[in-house]
């Protein structure tokens, strides 16, 4: 199992969001999460699914937001340089990372036969070329050329960006936390200036991406992080790290909000560290417990059917007998992380 969390250009039009999830839907992904945002200009969906499935519906997304989005007439705070200008590959449930390696590879394959250069990142790029550094300067820095040194993996032909729908990054990446700290009190600059301390490519902390933001039709300053490898990190010293740092310059934390799903490390450890749990692992977890069951009893009454198939021989249509080796699985399945059975 994949998850993609493709990021759009548009968060201003209702209409996209349904049309782009509804193709996703067409190729057999389940979209989990779909949100859009005015001052960001941006929509974020997140959906999961095998890989094939997960690779047509990033390509088929890629489809509508070429024909739909001129990055021309595009302004939003966050920085962008696509029409689809993100589209990382997460694996899941104990796939390995060569899995969503692979899928990126074709998806990148699939948007530049669309006519859009694209650029890999993270696992999927024999560099583990960083997203930022593709991302510096805008769509309005690959106008008109590739800079030196920026020429994308996958050119499509072209020797500057696509003229509406610009270039995209296609990643392989582990879970990430995507997550902007509503702040108030504190200065751009002084948000600035604790934004670069926060970083990682500041000398900050491992993992942590981060911008300050003012949200102009809000009226809001937010701070916006990434966490990588939320599943190895703590996203509470994170948190603890960034309210100090607000406090510290006169002002406060009023809201958190998670893009996307919710990490269960998210909750779990901010709970252990702030209620003091014991044996707060996340085998015990029950949502985990619940779901590695249902894993187990779900492979149980299918195997159970395809043996019954294949017992009545010539009973049973050729095509439902077809169907059901196709569904055939191995006598065990692989537990979720986190689920000890």
């Amino acid at each position: 199992m994949l998850e993609a969390v493709p990021n759009f250009s548009e968060g201003r039009d209702p209409e996209f969001l349904r049309e782009v999830t509804t193709e996703m839907e067409r190729e057999g992904v389940e979209v989990l999460d779909a949100s859009a945002d005015r001052d960001h200009h941006r929509s974020v969906v997140t959906l999961v699914g095998a890989p094939e499935q997960v690779e047509a519906a990033l390509v088929a997304s890629a489809r509508v937001a070429i024909e739909r989005i001129d990055l021309r007439r595009h302004r939003g705070v966050h920085p962008r340089i696509g029409a689809i200008d993100v589209a990382p590959l997460v694996p899941l449930v104990r796939t390995p990372m060569e899995t969503a390696v692979a899928s990126a590879r074709r998806v990148a394959d699939g948007i530049a036969a669309l006519g859009v250069p694209v650029y890999l990142y993270g696992r999927a790029s024999s560099e583990n070329a960083s997203l930022p550094a593709l991302r510096r300067g805008g769509f309005e820095a690959l106008r008109d050329g590739f800079p030196e040194g920026r020429k994308p993996c996958l050119s499509a032909g072209r020797r500057a960006a696509h003229p509406t729908a610009g270039a995209t990054c296609v990643g392989a990446r582990p879970l990430l936390l995507a997550w902007n700290l509503v702040v108030e009190g504190v200065s751009r600059s002084a948000l600035a200036s604790l934004a670069r301390e926060l970083r990682e490519s500041d000398g900050g902390i491992p993992g942590v991406r981060a911008l300050a933001l003012h949200l102009e039709e809000s009226g809001l300053a937010q701070l916006s992080m990434n966490l990588e490898d939320a599943d190895t990190r703590d996203p509470d010293v994170v948190f603890e790290a960034a309210e100090a740092g607000v406090r510290s310059r006169g002002g406060r934390v009023v809201a958190t909000e998670v893009i996307g799903m919710i990490p269960d490390t998210l909750v779990l450890r901010t709970s252990a560290r702030r209620l003091r749990l014991l044996d707060a692992h996340p085998g015990r977890l029950l949502s985990a417990r619940l779901a590695g069951h249902l894993a187990r009893r779900g492979a149980s009454d299918l195997e159970a059917l395809v043996s019954w198939v294949r017992t009545c021989g010539s009973a049973v249509p050729d095509h439902v007998r077809r169907a059901a080796e196709r569904l055939a699985l191995p006598s065990t399945i692989t537990p979720i992380p986190g689920d000890p059975a």
